[in-house]
């Protein structure tokens, strides 16, 4: 394992998701969201935040679609789309049986509720609805078919479904101008974590999932720190960085089968349970998750090394596991460098959930040693 090389590349399957259509760049929602809908009779319901109920936007997005198109808005949707809520906004569109679109405006959560609202209502009527997203985070749900929620116990649970998947997406600038900085710099490590996971899936693509997932690692690391000297005052970085997340996940496909990787699995782990955003989930774990993937695998140490020209450090050592030491230092630097470092200590989370949380990570499906190793890793949280 100490040798460098490079990947051997056997066959392999790429399944592309339907999408219709994505649009991005200044006042492209204005310019294009009334044409995306299904008909011209179409009715669309908005599914947002509360945060988000506050700013300007949820009205500029009800007078653009109008009495016509415009058929509702439910704007309670919480962190980590609660169950409860969600069978709120689900019970309000099926009051209204002409509604045929949903408009999620947000991040993660109102993306993943719209998901999920479509597939009850695939259960009950045998139509999906037609999904648009307005992203105003980097998550980057509107590229999956998952749609993720938490059940009262606070645990996460979800829904996987292709007809499901966003139909059009919109990358507007403008909508991500309420985003708070530090929302918005840790989504974009999390859309880092979609990108840095899917280098050593076992189903992704050659191409173009691992090729599209390296441009997205290098646009991160240049436009991150800008972004953290500029939001939301630079539309040109915006764009960019929203471009970014689609790149991290949007080329995933269909034929993924399991969950995309370790620093995901802890993310969920730490998430739901403690009320920990994903994005600072994905500051703590993804830079160690690296290291520990190096050293359980010649070939994820070989996928993890892939990475390191990516990330400003183009000096190989010659060594995979060093190399891939290099690629998570230089993640948790970018960390540190964006102001995002964190601890569990400081989350509140106690270290005698250490096991807890590595019976959650690991589904306590895994073997000695590697429950093991997850548990050491857990531990450098603190």
């Amino acid at each position: 394992m100490s040798t460098s090389q490079t990947d051997t590349l056997a066959a392999g399957l790429w399944k592309p998701r339907s999408l219709d259509a994505l649009h991005y760049g200044p006042e492209c929602v204005e310019k294009n969201l009334l044409s995306c809908l299904p008909s011209a009779n179409s009715k669309a319901f908005i599914i947002t935040g509360a945060s988000l109920a506050k700013t300007p936007l949820v009205a500029q997005l009800e007078k653009l679609l109008g009495s016509k198109h415009h058929a509702g808005t439910f704007s309670n949707i919480k962190q980590h789309a609660p169950v409860a809520q969600l069978d709120e906004a689900t019970e309000k569109v099926a009051q209204d049986s002409n509604i045929d679109t949903l408009i999620s405006l947000g991040g993660g959560s109102p993306i993943d509720s719209a998901k999920a609202i479509s597939a009850r209502q695939h259960e009950k009527t045998g139509k999906y609805l037609y999904h648009i997203a307005i992203p105003t985070t980097l998550s980057a749900a509107e590229c999956t078919q998952l749609a993720g929620y938490t059940k009262e116990d606070g645990t996460k649970t979800g829904v996987a479904d292709p007809k499901i998947a966003v139909s059009a997406i919109f990358y507007d600038p403008a909508f991500a101008a309420h985003t708070p900085l530090k929302l918005w710099l840790a989504t974009g490590m999390r859309a880092m974590d979609h990108a840095v996971e899917s280098m050593y899936h076992p189903t992704a693509s050659e191409v173009p999932c691992k090729a599209i997932a390296l441009q997205a690692i290098q646009w991160l690391f240049e436009y991150l720190p800008k972004a953290k000297e500029s939001h939301p005052n630079n539309d040109d970085v915006t764009t960019r960085l929203f471009l970014a997340a689609y790149a991290s996940l949007g080329f995933i496909g269909l034929n993924i089968s399991g969950g995309l990787g370790l620093s995901h699995s802890l993310g969920y782990a730490l998430g739901s349970p403690y009320g920990i955003p994903h994005g600072e989930t994905s500051c703590l774990t993804l830079g160690h998750v690296v290291k520990l993937k190096a050293r359980m695998s010649d070939k994820d140490a070989v996928s993890c090394a892939r990475i390191l020209p990516y990330v400003g450090r183009d000096t190989s050592t010659g060594d995979n596991v060093k190399d891939a030491d290099k690629v998570g230092e230089a993640i948790l630097d970018l960390v540190e460098r964006l102001n995002l470092k964190t601890t569990l200590t400081e989350k509140g989370v106690g270290k005698d959930q250490m096991d807890i949380i590595v019976q959650r990570a690991t589904g306590g499906k895994a073997d000695e040693r590697t429950a093991g190793a997850v548990k050491t890793l857990v531990e450098k949280l603190y």
